[in-house]
């Protein structure tokens, strides 16, 4: 046993005399707080932190967000890319294609799929220019494309799927 007051006792012993309690060590989420990014996409660096969308930022400067509360299964193929599926008043599937996707970033606490996604860390994601992917190389995540189609019926996504992204599709007999 510690000759500690307990904190309620602390906390009435500061409160009487005027004092001002002693600033608690921040922990490491803390301290790297805010927001960090690469050439592919941007996230929050706080390990408990999360973003209620994501942005899908476009060649062309155009922009659409997703909420993450409509973000629903979605799976990460290596030789088809990563594919979102976000339910609301119709099906919307994201297909975005790149290379080393779910690669570490040199800091090595996130990547797009299990640290960023996956936690809702992601904040945005961006199709990158050919010379901008020639830039990053194997050295970290790329974005090709980002594709997005709506759907009100099973029948269209799996159409849909089977152009644009046929590992995806999972045929039953």
């Amino acid at each position: 046993m510690t000759d500690k007051p307990p904190p309620r006792d602390r906390l009435k012993e500061i409160l009487e005399s005027g004092k001002k309690a002693s600033p608690r060590s921040k922990t490491e989420s803390e301290v790297d707080g805010g927001e960090g990014k690469c050439e592919a996409f941007g996230y929050l660096r706080g390990l408990r932190d999360t973003s209620a969308s994501v942005e899908l930022r476009f060649r062309d400067g155009n922009s659409t967000w997703f909420n993450y509360g409509l973000l629903g299964s979605w799976q990460y193929n290596p030789s088809e890319g990563l594919l979102l599926k976000f339910s609301g008043d119709v099906v919307s599937l994201v297909l975005i294609r790149g290379s080393n996707l779910d690669k570490p970033l040199t800091e090595g606490a996130i990547n797009l799929t299990h640290a960023g996604l996956q936690r809702h860390r992601v904040l945005w994601i961006r199709e990158m220019s050919k010379e901008e992917i020639e830039r990053v190389g194997e050295t970290g995540p790329t974005i090709d494309s980002i594709e997005v189609g709506e759907f009100a019926s099973y029948e269209d996504r799996l159409e849909w799927l089977k152009k644009k992204a046929p590992g995806f599709v999972c045929e039953t007999v």
